[in-house]
């Protein structure tokens, strides 16, 4: 019972279907700020509180269950409304609730120390990520909105290159740090249940699809 009451508490601080929604709408914010609190620290710290109490977790299967079906579902919803979002930044939002559906999912196998290598990882390309969008817009003078953007590559050669390499990770191409966190996601749910792996596994093609298509 009281493992319930806290996954609500890591549903609400982590974005978690059906309170989500403030986490696109916090993007109004400096990107720096969204780079920092909203994709790599606070999101995730309802991840970090069911880790640490996962000795209380662990011994509640339904509570388990429940996890990693909230999780799973966030991660497919997520990653479908990004693919028809036209804001730059939106994109990313809904990028970091599908990646924090994928880390509830691993906490709901049990297993913690994977979800954890997957916040340390996306923390990094996902901040790399949003500070990258952020020179986009400070180059276009504020623009957010993808449609009207285009050939940057040549005129932005740098922020190019940092972007091209944390979108790959994020997309789970080898060698980088993503492709080892998602695999291991992957590797469990695969291991624990086939239809959470195959949903998880749709989830992740989505995440290259929409981040190739912000490319």
């Amino acid at each position: 019972g009281i493992t319930l009451l806290l996954f609500v508490g890591a549903m609400g601080k982590s974005a978690q279907i059906p309170l989500f929604t403030w986490l696109p709408d916090a993007m109004a914010g400096p990107t720096p700020v969204s780079a920092l609190i909203h994709a790599a620290t606070m999101v995730t710290a309802g991840i970090y509180m069911i880790t640490r109490s996962n000795i209380l977790f662990s011994h509640s299967e339904i509570t388990q269950t429940v996890i990693a079906i909230i999780g799973i579902s966030t991660a497919l919803l997520a990653a479908t409304i990004a693919i028809k979002q036209n804001d730059i930044k939106k994109v990313l939002a809904y990028s970091t609730v599908s990646q924090l559906g994928l880390m509830f999912l691993a906490l709901g196998m049990g297993a913690y120390t994977v979800a954890v290598f997957h916040v340390i990882t996306h923390a990094f390309f996902k901040a790399c990520l949003f500070l990258g969008s952020g020179s986009v817009i400070h180059a276009l003078h504020g623009e957010q909105d993808m449609r009207k953007m285009g050939g940057l590559r040549k005129v932005m050669p740098i922020t190019f290159w940092t972007m091209l390499i944390s979108t790959l990770a994020i997309a789970g191409i080898f060698p980088f740090a993503g492709f080892w966190s998602k695999d291991e996601i992957l590797m469990v749910a695969f291991e624990y249940n086939k239809a959470l792996w195959i949903v998880g596994s749709i989830a992740s093609i989505m995440t290259a699809f929409y981040m190739f298509r912000l490319m």
